[in-house]
């Protein structure tokens, strides 16, 4: 492959990544997705693609709805145990963030959401909302009608509409919201912790991965025990992660999270999404095959002083 074709290719990586990445929910399949296209455009005809944007948009696309549909990945989503893989603020993963559909669109409860849609769906969802497409450029991508693309971005839309829009807050707020949480925590008394949540607060759980399934719980004062006992130090989870974390804010996927650390490496991860400055949904990991990506680029980064130097 020549020069122009590798530069041409390069150029557009990180639009192609974060595209898949809205898709699929997982960066490696994400950058598995790109690979492939890659492959397809090193062994392409390249003189008769007029336009390499577009041709890449629309192989990338279709690898990721044939990932979409395969049985593995029915029967992985079906099971109960699948979570979006998280990025840490800054991953190019997370692609662009200048409206708030497009911040919107890879928030993990917004990830998990699009699981009820239909593939295409989802990926006429992605293309209008978070990436600018026309629906005629949509439907030479799917291979569709323009008015079948509006169809699937309607019902897509209605679908999505059904969940509360939560804040998007910044870097100062969500050290604020960890920060909180983590001092009602400490307090010993659930009512405090449940004074920080809404009224249908909701929580999911990986478990460390120890399970097939996650833990998932639907009311405000299980939410507030399961998080309590989860913060609460003890002997045997510091055998479980191999010593004592030290415990940061920071933000994933657009949202406060609190980030376990332990020799650089992260061993827990807590994600809030918050609805008018209260906690509406937590997302729990610890599962090491989920956290490789954030531990990598955590590792990368220059950090803020811990919340707490040692769990």
């Amino acid at each position: 492959m020549d020069a122009l074709a590798i530069e041409q290719f390069e150029a557009g990586r990180s639009r192609l990544a974060s595209l898949a990445y809205r898709l699929l929910g997982s960066a490696a399949d994400a950058e598995d997705a790109v690979q492939d296209a890659f492959l397809r455009w090193q062994a392409a005809d390249r003189d008769r693609i007029e336009v390499p944007e577009a041709w890449l948009t629309r192989i990338v696309t279709n690898l990721c709805l044939d990932r979409l549909r395969s049985a593995h990945a029915r029967r992985e989503r079906a099971v109960g145990a699948w979570l979006p893989e998280p990025l840490l603020q800054g991953d190019p993963m997370l692609g662009p963030a200048d409206t708030f559909e497009q911040r919107e669109s890879v928030s993990l409860a917004v990830l998990i959401l699009m699981e009820r849609l239909s593939p295409h769906e989802r990926a006429v969802y992605v293309l209008r909302e978070a990436f600018s497409h026309s629906h005629a450029e949509i439907a030479d991508i799917l291979g569709i009608t323009e008015a079948a693309s509006q169809q699937h971005l309607h019902r897509a839309r209605r679908r999505l509409a059904a969940a509360p829009r939560d804040d998007v807050p910044d870097g100062a707020d969500a050290r604020r919201i960890v920060e909180a949480l983590l001092d009602a925590a400490s307090s010993g008394r659930t009512e405090r912790l449940i004074a920080l949540l809404t009224e249908d607060a909701t929580a999911v759980t990986d478990g460390a991965g120890l399970g097939e399934r996650l833990l998932r719980l639907s009311t405000p004062e299980r939410v507030a025990a399961t998080l309590r006992g989860a913060l609460k130090p003890s002997e045997s989870k510091r055998r479980l992660v191999g010593g004592s974390p030290a415990l940061h804010a920071g933000v994933v996927n657009g949202s406060p999270a609190l980030i376990a650390v332990l020799d650089d490496r992260v061993v827990g991860l807590v994600v809030f999404q918050t609805r008018e400055g209260r906690i509406a949904t937590v997302h729990g990991m610890a599962s090491p095959k989920r956290l490789g990506r954030l531990t990598a680029a955590w590792s990368a980064r220059e950090r803020t002083a811990p919340l707490v130097e040692s769990w």
